[in-house]
């Protein structure tokens, strides 16, 4: 059984004129360029510990095969407002599975695709549990958790956000959850 006991999130941005080289810059910036990438659903495992980035690499080889569940998004718009963001929710029991999502946008500023995000991770996480979920009544923005049916929840986004370069470059962003160590 392959099943994730370490993960950490990064993000980055690339810019170059071809599409698929920016798209390497912003691995490259998120420090995941030397490793193959394996994209992967949305489950954040059980007893899965969200460690640093620098801690998370010092698990992977270059050439490894990566687990990841990452949101990329691109254009070469000048000027135009690009966003990726991973949302994580994670149940207070470690036991139980949490859920990461993905999303990519264009216009929304880090805090907008962000929070859509993190809302988006606890509404997965709340449909497995059989809770009713409403965003507006449920997030309590002191502790930064979700109340879910008696279920306590923690969230978090990462988010990356860019402006299309000015002459017209691909400007390429990515935001990851990244499996670093196994069972």
């Amino acid at each position: 059984m392959l099943l994730p006991k370490k993960a950490f999130i990064t993000k980055g941005v690339g810019r170059h004129k071809e599409k698929l080289t920016s798209f390497e810059m912003a691995l490259r910036d998120a420090g995941i360029a030397a490793y193959n990438l394996v994209k992967v659903s949305s489950i954040f495992p059980p007893n899965c510990k969200l460690i640093s980035r620098t801690n998370g690499l010092k698990y992977l080889s270059p050439g490894q095969i990566v687990h990841v569940v990452m949101s990329e998004n691109a254009t070469n718009e000048p000027n135009r407002l690009v966003a990726s963001a991973t949302g994580i929710a994670i149940p207070k029991d470690p036991d139980r599975h949490g859920y990461i999502s993905e999303h990519h946008s264009f216009g929304q500023n880090d805090t907008i695709a962000g929070e859509y995000a993190e809302d988006l991770a606890a509404y997965m996480l709340a449909t497995t549990l059989g809770a009713p979920f409403d965003p507006d009544k449920s997030y309590d923005e002191q502790k930064d958790i979700w109340k879910i049916s008696g279920h306590t929840v923690k969230t978090m986004n990462n988010t990356q956000t860019a402006v299309g370069d000015k002459s017209g470059l691909w400007t390429t962003v990515i935001s990851a959850v990244v499996f670093a160590a196994y069972q």
